[in-house]
């Protein structure tokens, strides 16, 4: 008896050694975390808002932890590409991914599965923000007015394209949505992002493309784009001259495209937790909220859990326009 009682103590000795050898080990990783260069995946072509975003607050990101944040773009399928590479990485905290709305609308459109799981393949670290999305032209093209590509559209049916960063994108459901309330027909032209969709749009190839104000803004700028609304319910305060859709005549109309940052699922608790106190504090930084609104972003930083519940609320709001408009997708 008092053998087998020595036993059990020996092996309740060794099962508590361990745990506080595990507990030192995960102690000691989040002490020296980060000790080396974090790859942020962002999963379009540079030139699109992701990407602008993602490049500004890695270099924040960089000054704050003290290592290179190195920019990888994995672009192709409408961010599904990049979102599986992420979500197989390791989860040693020296993975990010950029997500922003599309990666919510293809698990919405999809009726198939994704090769992961929107709410269990990642973890939430911070929201960035949010900026409607609007309807740019070229310049000198045929549409001055929204309501004159309206006319235009119902005039010849199918005939007048429309650029978008991908099959199930915000961008995409943007169009839709605007053949929805209008009453026509525009076709989608798929492109690989909304760098590469901009680029014809500037050349005069595609007559039109539904974009992030973040994206398109620059280009205005220079006067190499024209908007012709924004997809919001009131006007955006980096283009207060610009009309909403339901202004130009067409209620009923509110795309908006969001971004944040995950991690693979099952990152320690140490990284996690400096990655989203690191985030909160460049998010909460005045120049970083300044630079967000000169980009057409309006900031929105949320906790994990806030985070959570926002993925949540999405997929149901996307998958159910998603039915209204006919763009589920099976295989």
């Amino acid at each position: 008896m008092q053998s087998r009682s020595r036993r059990v103590l020996v092996v309740l000795g060794l099962i508590a050694g361990s745990l506080l050898a595990a507990h030192a080990a995960a102690q000691s990783q989040a002490d020296d975390y980060p000790n080396k260069p974090i790859r942020w995946i962002i999963p379009f072509p540079p030139g699109g808002s992701n990407d602008i975003l993602g490049r500004y607050l890695g270099i924040k990101l960089t000054d704050r932890l003290g290592q290179q944040i190195v920019i990888d773009n994995r672009a192709g399928a409408n961010g599904i590409i990049g979102a599986e590479i992420a979500s197989k990485s390791p989860s040693d905290g020296y993975t990010i991914f950029m997500v922003s709305t599309s990666w919510v609308m293809n698990a919405a459109v999809r009726t198939f599965p994704l090769p992961y799981d929107i709410e269990k393949s990642f973890d939430p670290i911070a929201t960035i923000g949010s900026a409607p999305n609007s309807i740019v032209v070229h310049p000198n093209g045929p549409f001055r007015t929204l309501g004159d590509l309206v006319k235009q559209a119902k005039a010849k049916p199918g005939a007048i394209n429309y650029a978008h960063t991908g099959v199930g994108g915000f961008n995409h459901f943007g169009g839709e949505l605007l053949n929805k309330v209008a009453g026509i027909s525009l076709t989608p032209v798929p492109y690989k992002g909304g760098g590469p969709a901009m680029i014809d749009v500037m050349a005069g190839q595609v007559p039109i493309m539904f974009s992030s104000v973040t994206q398109a803004l620059p280009h205005v700028r220079n006067n190499r784009l024209k908007f012709l609304a924004v997809g919001a319910a009131k006007r955006n305060p980096a283009v207060p001259e610009v009309p909403t859709v339901a202004e130009a005549g067409f209620p009923g109309y509110e795309v908006a495209v969001w971004w944040g940052i995950v991690t693979p699922a099952g990152v320690p608790r140490g990284p996690m937790k400096k990655l989203n106190e690191a985030f909160t504090a460049i998010l909460q930084d005045p120049d970083t909220k300044k630079r967000l609104l000169v980009e057409a972003a309006e900031p929105e930083l949320l906790t994990p859990p806030e985070f959570k519940k926002k993925v949540r609320a999405e997929r149901k709001k996307w998958t159910e326009l998603a039915k209204q408009t006919g763009m589920q997708m099976s295989r």
